[in-house]
């Protein structure tokens, strides 16, 4: 019991290390007012009505694009190293007496304990077996 609940604990921990550092993006693409596609990790591919850059040549006039991308950036967390002294005492003995008894709770009983022990067996009075001559071989 206690090597499966140490290796479920150091699972648990090793995710919640690996998704609290975890950072990633979020792309999405807007046509107008509506949002059409989003992506996470990469760009979005867009809805196929992007302008084309018209030459400029004889134009002063252009158009506004009616789509655009926006792209949100989720940071994970960067430090991960816990400076030890700035624990107090308090907080010491509290994580020692934590610990203690967290250790001593899965603290298995001996097999071979029995509760009857302290006990003696009843006074026979009669052995029935003598009287029904009944005897197992």
């Amino acid at each position: 019991m206690k090597k499966v609940s140490h290796k479920i604990m150091s699972l648990v921990m090793a995710f919640v290390v690996l998704f609290s550092t975890l950072s990633f993006t979020i792309n999405m693409h807007y046509c107008g007012d509506a949002l059409v596609e989003t992506a996470v990790f990469n760009k979005t591919k867009g809805c196929g009505m992007d302008m084309a850059n018209p030459s400029t040549e004889g134009c002063a006039i252009t158009k506004k694009d009616c789509c655009k991308n926006e792209q949100s950036v989720v940071d994970g967390q960067d430090e991960l190293q816990l400076a030890l002294d700035k624990i107090s005492i308090e907080q010491q003995v509290f994580i020692a007496s934590f610990v203690y008894t967290y250790i001593n709770l899965f603290e298995s009983l001996d097999d071979n304990t029995s509760s009857y022990e302290d006990y003696k067996p009843p006074l026979v009075r009669k052995q029935l077996f003598k009287l029904d001559e009944t005897y197992l071989i």
